[in-house]
């Protein structure tokens, strides 16, 4: 009923960016909350940031000044620009949206693989 399409992910050197998107599609009439997760290897999968649906916005204080997350409500998209990368912020990272079909549920990405090598 409910797609995440993610992409974005990849290789990077330390002090690089990306940028994530997830796309939503399917039959969603309306989506809350947005955000990013992500789980490195051998730890529990943890909140980078969120965005309501109106804008205000949440980060993990280890991304907070580095890491930027927004979303385009028209395209049913979150974006996470990720700048001044650390090798500590390799992880595969989960788009995560909380969304109303016939009822409000939880809908996760299948995950992309960043990767920074020091």
């Amino acid at each position: 009923q409910v797609q995440l399409v993610e992409s974005g992910g990849g290789l990077v050197q330390a002090g690089e960016s990306l940028r994530l998107s997830c796309a939503a599609s399917g039959s969603i009439f309306s989506i809350d909350v947005m955000a990013w997760y992500r789980q490195a290897p051998g730890k529990q999968r943890e909140l980078v940031a969120r965005i309501s649906r109106g804008g205000s916005t949440d980060y993990a204080d280890s991304v907070k000044g580095r890491f930027t997350i927004s979303r385009d409500n028209a395209k049913n998209t979150v974006y996470l620009q990720m700048n001044s990368l650390k090798p500590e912020d390799r992880a595969v990272y989960f788009c995560y949206i909380k969304a109303r079909v016939s009822y409000w549920s939880d809908y996760w990405g299948q995950g992309t693989q960043v990767t920074v090598s020091s």
